[in-house]
């Protein structure tokens, strides 16, 4: 595989890493691309001399694609944000990047692009949720080839989600429940993620994939689970999602307004959807992963 090319978009973030470490395992070479290329330096150690490629990009620059997806035998975008912060907005990230991006890989010829969204439901009102949704129809459109795929929360070592939790357990008496904790979730190991996007790299898997672990879980469920998993006791206290909303408007809450309107919708994978098993992938339990990193 070395003489096939993978370049990949948001190599340096949570999920970039574990994507990486599969590519270079599986044998190609993969040129890296971030903003910070000191954040892809560690990479590195992920292949063999040479295998792995730091590449500075600025994913706003569309007319810079070309040059950082010359001779790709396969392109994948992982980037994405959960909060917008100036130019890095969700319409400009999740819809338009993703867009020109398909369109030069098309242009150029390249042989896969895979897509890395967000189960989310076309009913949220939450602009996280809309530009997702925009960006996948726009690859598809552009690359109509193309893999998509949508896990529900990623968890792993370097998580946003079960360890924000487990440090408010650090410091608060209680873990709210918004909304009553009523919101259904589906983990998904990045390891797993992972997997999918490399068997899609080498596959002819095209459309959309819905990614989620083994089991389902409620919001209150998984608040237990990190009591559970960091030997600590607190009171689990119900938020109706108005009291929510006011309290994201506070500085030091770690979930803002978009975020509670994406907890208004369960976040699973649908019924008779493609999905891990389609891919040939067994899902990894919550169990057998948070618990080695949470506490």
């Amino acid at each position: 595989m070395k003489d096939k090319i993978v370049t990949v978009f948001g190599a340096s973030g949570f999920l970039g890493r574990y994507v990486v470490e599969e590519l270079a395992q599986a044998g190609y070479t993969i040129r890296a691309v971030a903003r910070n290329i000191e954040h892809c330096k560690d990479l590195r150690t992920s292949g063999f001399v040479g295998q792995i490629v730091p590449v500075k990009g600025d994913l706003l620059d569309y007319n810079s694609y070309g040059d950082l997806i010359k001779n790709s035998y396969a392109v994948v975008n992982l980037v994405g944000v959960l909060k917008e912060c100036g130019k890095q907005g969700f319409d400009a990230l999740h819809a338009r990047m993703p867009e020109k991006l398909a369109v030069e890989a098309k242009r150029q010829g390249v042989e896969k692009f895979i897509h890395v969204s967000a189960i989310v439901s076309g009913e949220s009102k939450s602009k996280y949720a809309k530009s997702k949704i925009h960006g996948e129809e726009a690859v598809l459109k552009a690359f109509p080839e193309a893999t998509i795929l949508k896990p529900s929360v990623v968890f792993g070592a370097e998580d946003n989600f079960f360890n924000q939790f487990a440090a408010m357990s650090k410091f608060s008496p209680f873990l709210p429940l918004i909304g009553g904790g009523k919101t259904r979730f589906q983990p998904v190991f990045a390891g797993d993620v992972a997997r999918a996007v490399l068997v899609a790299v080498e596959g002819k898997y095209s459309g959309k994939f819905e990614l989620g672990g083994p089991k389902i879980y409620s919001f209150k469920k998984i608040m237990k689970l990190v009591m559970e998993f960091t030997k600590r006791k607190r009171i689990l206290l119900p938020l109706p999602f108005f009291i929510s909303a006011i309290l994201a408007k506070l500085p030091l809450v770690p979930l803002t307004s978009d975020q509670l309107k994406l907890l208004r919708h369960n976040n699973i994978v649908a019924d008779d959807v493609r999905c891990l098993h389609t891919m040939g992938i067994e899902p990894t339990s919550v169990y057998a992963v948070v618990p080695k990193y949470i506490r």
